[in-house]
């Protein structure tokens, strides 16, 4: 589990300077990632199971699925600071999913 947690980190990292050079200023990164917490509490509400971390971890699957999205299915839908919330929703569900059945071997919601 930590190795995985590790794995998401750096790819986190790597989905922010993404961001920063797409905002082009350290409060329109804020903003983005703001953006994208959100949008990663709203994957981790509909994916059955609990992301570990709580807010920080569905903000982790927020920033890595907006990027997954944006990357999958382009802009779709409306976008928030340079995020596009449809897609991202996609793509974070997508990651929130993917993660909740590696770690948790399935689905329990507490």
């Amino acid at each position: 589990m930590t190795v995985l947690l590790i794995i998401l980190v750096i790819l986190a990292i790597i989905a922010l300077f993404g961001l920063f050079s797409i905002a082009g200023s350290l409060i329109g990164l804020v903003l983005t990632v703001i953006v994208a917490a959100i949008i990663g509490w709203l994957a981790d509400l509909i994916v059955p199971g609990n992301t570990p971390y709580g807010f920080l971890g569905a903000a982790l699957a927020g920033i890595l699925g907006s990027w997954l999205g944006a990357v999958l299915f382009g802009a779709l839908g409306p976008t928030l600071f340079g995020v596009p919330v449809i897609s991202a929703l996609i793509g974070a569900i997508i990651v929130t999913f993917v993660y909740a059945l590696i770690v948790n071997r399935g689905f329990r919601r507490a």
